[in-house]
């Protein structure tokens, strides 16, 4: 799908408004899962939680339909040990604002890690975060 760049980055300013919402904690927050992608949102959860990070208030900046995100805090270690399959990110409310796949680098997931398998402990970083909205 293509999609002409003044409605990428309509539909990427509400993701990334999305993303930031509420005001409960000072961060939105990165969790990283075990299992498969959800095929729907909202539903209970029973994958295992593998990490948690957190980002900037703001989350990022939006261009042409790209959101570039700022920093991102490295979790100081992982809470389980397990093969990382997706992850979802909640506003500062802990709402649910996006789900995301994840991949090795380079396997074209939303998040990209230099290995899936995370081991408890160890700490779980992200050095960038893109997400591009339709057909570029």
């Amino acid at each position: 799908m293509k999609i002409k760049t003044a409605s990428r980055s309509a539909i990427a300013q509400i993701i990334l408004n999305d993303m930031a919402a509420g005001t409960a904690s000072a961060t939105p927050l990165i969790e990283i899962y075990s299992g498969t992608i959800p095929g729907t949102m909202g539903g209970a959860i029973t994958d295992t939680l593998i990490a948690t990070l957190a980002t900037t208030a703001t989350v990022g900046t939006e261009s042409g339909g790209v959101i570039t995100f700022d920093a991102i805090a490295e979790d100081s270690g992982a809470d389980a040990t397990a093969t990382a399959g997706w992850a979802r990110i909640l506003d500062r409310d802990g709402d649910e604002a996006v789900y995301l796949t994840v991949s090795a680098i380079g396997a074209g997931g939303s998040i990209q890690l230099g290995s899936l398998d995370l081991e408890a402990g160890i700490p779980v970083s992200l050095s960038s975060g893109v997400i591009t909205v339709g057909g570029i």
